[in-house]
């Protein structure tokens, strides 16, 4: 393999390389440096951040897009795990669990906040609210996105935060872009 399709194969391993290449932000000798000790490629930093201008050249440009939803909080959720999850208990609207996961489920008796959105949310709407809230400090519980309903479980003081923090993400979820 060659050295400009192993850095490809580098950047598209770390998701953050791809972003700050599509939005034009990416300090190239910085990042090949790293990319060198980080990925461990077997070439001269200038070969590198050659690679990976031309890489540049082939990606489309860092796009948002705006996710209608609408953004909910339930207070008194918590996540169990085993046969607690297999019980009946319905949630507030009398539906079951808001969110299960193999052995586990989110059910309406805890001390958690679960944040609701349903809208148009999909696995890059999740991903774009699970990358916001990690950078804001605030720790996920449980997680997941089925048909138009995204469920994020926080702790629950940071429910408020949780909420605001999903209404900015849903309304820039970054586009792949078909990289």
């Amino acid at each position: 393999m060659s050295l400009a399709a192993e850095t490809r194969e580098a950047a598209r391993a770390r998701p953050f390389v791809l972003d700050a290449l599509r939005a034009g932000v990416l300090n190239h000798s910085a990042a090949a440096a790293w990319l060198a000790d980080e990925a461990g490629l077997d070439g001269d930093p200038d070969a590198i951040a050659t690679a990976l201008r031309r890489f540049r050249e082939e990606l489309s440009d860092y796009a948002t897009a705006d996710r209608p939803a609408s953004v909910s909080m339930r207070s008194g959720v918590g996540v169990v795990d085993g046969e607690d999850a297999d019980g009946d208990g319905a949630d507030i609207d009398g539906a079951g669990p808001l969110l299960r996961v193999g052995g586990a489920a989110v059910v309406p008796e805890g001390t958690d906040t679960a944040i609701l959105a349903t809208g148009a949310v999909d696995a890059a709407a999740l991903a774009a609210v699970l990358r916001r809230l990690a950078a804001a400090g605030v720790a996920v519980e449980a997680a997941g996105v089925a048909g138009e309903t995204l469920v994020v479980v926080v702790g629950r003081r940071d429910g408020a935060t949780a909420v605001r923090t999903a209404e900015s993400a849903l309304a820039a979820v970054p586009t792949d872009g078909g990289d």
